[in-house]
């Protein structure tokens, strides 16, 4: 019989489980984390889970926290065995499991009760995974969304926030006006400097409500930015019996992921931190061009399989990469369009990093799906292909194999409109249908321009698009990716 876990029967779970070497007891919390889902899990509170294991920062565990519906069922799942997650990382030669018990507590999903915990003293670090879209950014712009229809909801009524932004102004307010220092805000999320993102969403917000305290936050409250990684699957059933199945326990929401992990932050916490380099945390002056690489090549490197992989008829990700046109394209197209652009980073090969990633991306035991992959586009293509786009045409270089990417994701959502596939995005009404005319005038997808900006003014990106489309739709995908795989060779 598998074993249900909780602190009470840590003691009892099979040989060959990891478990917390320390005292869960005498933790004390230090940092708040809005949005427990499976990536925190498996990235922060397992670095700090290690941390603890080695003795150190034991008044740094995390309290949990949320404000959406499905952070209560997350909440709930996670109480009834003591804040405990079992994290399984899939590594295709000898899958392992630990039990990391890193947080101690999730408020109640309750604004007034989320911002009492940020008022706590003992709360030094408040950070977010909240999803790349979470942000509010304007497209246009790429600054904070001030119309949104919740933020200015928040801004006339600034006592009873609804929003992450909104909450986090009320919770600096309270600790200012109590004479508390205020806490760093973290954003763990995988988007462009993360930390000036959240800086432009908390001040902006700030600045609707009050603006003597949207100064203060500016020059008061650190945002460090940081650069993230660890592919993380969902977890259903699947997932929930490989645990229980395979290591003998029963966890209401355990975590599966790689066993790669990678954490780059800016060093400015002024208030203090966790000694997390002690564990494999990189903390540089600039986490900028670290970023830039892990967005580009990975983040990009997921949406170019996606769409073609989709196409295709494949499933898993690692089916995808299991085709060689799929993987070659991948690696033509960083090779001749994206790792040019990308800034240099002194000891850092951009090409070894691209084969780890076609090494991570082919892991048959993560079971991620090319579906997933394919969720979001309206957010995910802004952040990961499009600046390359844009510094390619300011550059000069070559933008066809990009064309070629941002063709095939409108291939795809054209698809979806015959019923097969659903397209999980915000925007999908509006794709489908600018998908369905660029079927005769290619200038309609690139007409989005809450998605692409001015790059439907840009000749030469234009053309090549109008051409990627043509040769799709007269020759089918795997044809046009072994034409340009050929094209670079």
């Amino acid at each position: 019989m598998p074993v249900s876990l909780s602190d009470k029967t840590l003691d009892t779970l099979p040989e060959g489980i990891a478990v917390p070497e320390y005292d869960r007891a005498a933790l004390t919390p230090g940092i708040l984390h809005i949005g427990v889902g499976n990536f925190h899990r498996a990235h922060m509170a397992w670095y700090l889970d290690r941390l603890f294991g080695a003795g150190e920062g034991h008044d740094w565990a995390i309290v949990g926290a949320g404000i959406k519906q499905f952070d209560a069922a997350r909440r709930e799942a996670l109480k009834a065995q003591d804040w405990l997650t079992t994290v399984v990382e899939l590594d295709p030669a000898a899958l392992t499991a630990r039990v990391t018990g890193a947080m101690v507590d999730f408020c109640e999903i309750d604004g007034a009760a989320l911002v009492a915990r940020m008022v706590d003293p003992s709360i030094r670090i408040v950070s977010l995974t909240i999803t790349e879209g979470g942000y509010f950014v304007d497209a246009e712009t790429g600054g904070f969304d001030k119309s949104n229809n919740e933020i200015a909801a928040d801004a006339e009524n600034p006592d009873d926030p609804e929003t992450v932004f909104g909450l986090l102004v009320k919770g600096l307010k309270a600790r200012r006006d109590a004479g508390l220092e205020p806490f760093t805000v973290l954003s763990c999320d995988n988007l462009p400097e993360n930390g000036h993102v959240a800086k432009a969403a908390v001040v902006g917000m700030a600045e609707l409500i009050d603006p003597a305290l949207a100064a203060w936050i500016a020059a008061n409250v650190a945002f460090p930015s940081g650069m993230v990684d660890c592919i993380t699957p969902a977890t259903g059933p699947r997932e929930i019996a490989l645990v229980q199945d395979r290591f003998g326990v029963a966890d209401k929401a355990p975590v599966v992921c790689e066993p790669f992990r990678q954490w780059v932050l800016e060093d400015n916490f002024p208030q203090g931190r966790p000694a997390l380099e002690k564990v494999g945390v990189e903390f540089v002056p600039d986490v900028a061009p670290y970023e830039t690489m892990k967005l580009r090549i990975l983040n990009a490197g997921h949406a170019a399989i996606a769409y073609p992989s989709a196409l295709l008829g494949h499933h898993f990700v690692h089916e995808g990469m299991q085709d060689p046109d799929v993987e070659a394209w991948l690696k033509a197209l960083m090779r001749s369009e994206v790792i040019p652009v990308l800034p240099e980073i002194a000891g850092v090969d951009f090409d070894a990093y691209l084969e780890k990633c076609v090494e991570r991306f082919a892991n048959p035991e993560v079971g991620d799906t090319i579906a997933r992959l394919c969720l979001d586009g309206s957010n995910r293509q802004p952040k990961f292909v499009l600046p390359t786009v844009r510094e390619a045409l300011e550059a000069g270089s070559a933008v066809q194999g990009l064309a070629l990417e941002v063709a095939l994701w409108c291939r795809y959502c054209a698809e979806t409109t015959r019923g097969e596939i659903t397209l999980e995005d915000e925007r999908a009404g509006a794709l489908q249908a600018a998908a369905l005319k660029a079927q005769t005038d290619p200038s309609a997808f690139l007409a989005l321009t809450d998605i692409f900006g001015r790059l439907g003014d840009a000749p030469r990106f234009v053309e090549a698009f109008a051409a990627a489309l043509a040769d799709l739709d007269e020759k089918g995908p795997r044809a046009v990716l072994q034409e340009y795989v050929a094209a670079q060779a």
